[in-house]
């Protein structure tokens, strides 16, 4: 029995544990208390005050008129949106940081955090609460893309050939954060939980949250660094794989428990879930092998091609939505689904990644933006509450990622830059905690901490490999001097 076998089961039957007497623990807790209602806006009394403006007339009025309808609200907020996220974009790619951080930036910067503070009446008209809807949407089509490109990106053949470190590495980063995120819960959730949510969905949720990484900017990261086919790099990206697998489970699961209405339901749920991954890896997976292994289409049938991939991401994306988890677990599904040594791939990610990512994800990042109000942090103790978040996701991630790789073997060098990378957490975590803020499982307070946190922890990243190339350069210079003076 090898030392990386014990060190893993030691780790998931400790930490797992843990884990369910937390949740036992919690539930004994006293119900979060409703939240104080909106501070109304003061009267207006008629003949105090200064004069209101006038009205414009003429082309004025119908220039308006026409500017406010939902159509133009809704190109206005795409423009406005899509070129502060570029901006921001290629100015953090000059700072060494990867453009998906300045497009988050760039989303929190458009919502009542700067420009609702800064220019409430701009905010107020270009960003109405009665063009959310419209703006969710076309965001949520954009995440399901990107989910769908995750999918493809996901090599399952990597995975065998370093499924070793890849899984021992990958559950003691999820299982060590789930643990620790739990143990915080039970601090947070009498001030932070929304009222009437029980202990369990509000902890396993916060769990999770902590628990997960950003397997595609990870991957552009190691990219952008040419890291990807060294050994550090290879390792990185099977463990965040599995990583994000994992996660992507455990999330269906909390969410099915969390819809659901009692234990059948919940049961019920993640029975139609399993029987729908079986359905997709063991049926549909095989079957689209044997058509993409036909000649591949000419130029005249891509729109034909795509129609028919567009469907199929729907449809799957459709039937999770139905089960009861989300229609994200289904877009990911359809990625997998797609053979790994085709064309199809290549095809499908010059023709979605960039629409998605240029066009659709900065769309999320602002709908995410105002849902984030920093301004709900207004005392010392929200401020180290959420110092605190970030450190626990900080510990756990990293520290729990770096000793499970030096168990596996690796050196403490590269064990701690595999933990570095495995706490980048990115769009994923926004996705993640977006989705626990529409099943009402995250209160705005706690929402605003832990994006901030997902910010944070994806900034650490390039900082962080800048630092540990630098401590190993000089390791070296040591080294060499140290053998040279011998020699003398």
């Amino acid at each position: 029995m090898s030392r990386s076998f014990v060190f893993y089961v030691v780790v998931l039957l400790l930490f797992g544990s843990g884990i369910y007497f937390l949740l036992n623990y919690g539930s004994k807790l006293p119900a979060a208390a409703a939240s104080p209602p909106a501070t109304a806006s003061a009267p207006v009394h008629p003949g105090v005050g200064p004069e209101p403006a006038k009205a414009p007339t003429g082309i004025a009025a119908a220039f308006l008129e026409n500017l406010q309808s939902s159509l133009s609200i809704l190109l206005l907020q795409v423009i406005i949106i899509v070129v502060a996220a570029r901006a921001l974009g290629a100015l953090f790619r000059k700072f060494g940081q990867p453009s998906v951080i300045g497009e988050m930036v760039a989303g929190i910067l458009l919502g009542p955090s700067l420009l609702g503070l800064l220019a409430p009446g701009v905010q107020g008209f270009v960003f109405p609460a009665s063009s959310m809807g419209a703006l969710r949407l076309l965001s949520q089509i954009g995440v399901i893309l990107f989910m769908f490109v995750v999918g493809i990106e996901l090599d399952v053949q990597h995975l065998r050939q370093k499924a070793h470190a890849a899984v021992v590495v990958s559950h003691a980063s999820i299982i060590v954060p789930f643990f620790l995120g739990t143990a915080s819960a039970v601090v947070l959730y009498p001030s932070l939980a929304p009222a009437g949510v029980p202990f369990s969905a509000f902890a396993l949720f916060i769990g999770v949250a902590m628990s997960i990484t950003a397997f595609p900017v990870l991957a552009r990261i190691l990219e952008e660094r040419r890291l990807t086919h060294t050994h550090l790099g290879a390792t990185a990206i099977a463990c965040a794989a599995v990583d994000d697998v994992t996660a992507w489970c455990l999330l269906a699961v909390v969410v099915a428990i969390i819809r659901a209405n009692g234990i059948a339901g919940s049961l019920m749920t993640i029975g139609l879930t399993l029987l729908f991954i079986a359905v997709m890896l063991f049926v549909v997976k095989p079957l689209a092998a044997r058509l993409v292994g036909e000649p591949t289409p000419g130029r005249n049938r891509n729109g034909g091609l795509l129609a028919v991939i567009f469907s199929f991401v729907f449809a799957s994306a459709l039937t999770t939505e139905l089960i009861g988890i989300h229609a994200l677990f289904g877009a990911f599904l359809a990625g997998v689904c797609i053979p790994p040594d085709s064309s199809l791939r290549q095809f499908l990610r010059e023709r979605l990644e960039t629409f998605s990512s240029v066009l659709l994800l900065p769309l999320f990042f602002a709908f995410t933006g105002l849902r984030t109000q920093v301004g709900l942090l207004a005392d010392w103790q929200s401020w180290l509450m959420c110092a605190g978040i970030v450190a626990v996701a900080i510990t756990g991630k990293l520290g729990g990622s770096m000793t499970a790789a030096r168990f596996t073997g690796m050196p403490w060098g590269e064990s701690f830059a595999l933990g570095t990378l495995m706490n980048t957490r990115g769009l994923v975590e926004l996705i993640a905690l977006n989705l626990g803020y529409d099943l009402g499982v995250l209160s705005p307070r706690i929402f605003t901490m832990l994006v901030l946190m997902a910010l944070i922890t994806t900034l650490m990243t390039g900082p962080l490999l800048h630092l540990r190339n630098a401590l190993s350069r000089r390791r070296t210079r040591i080294a060499t001097l140290a053998g040279g003076e011998t020699l003398v």
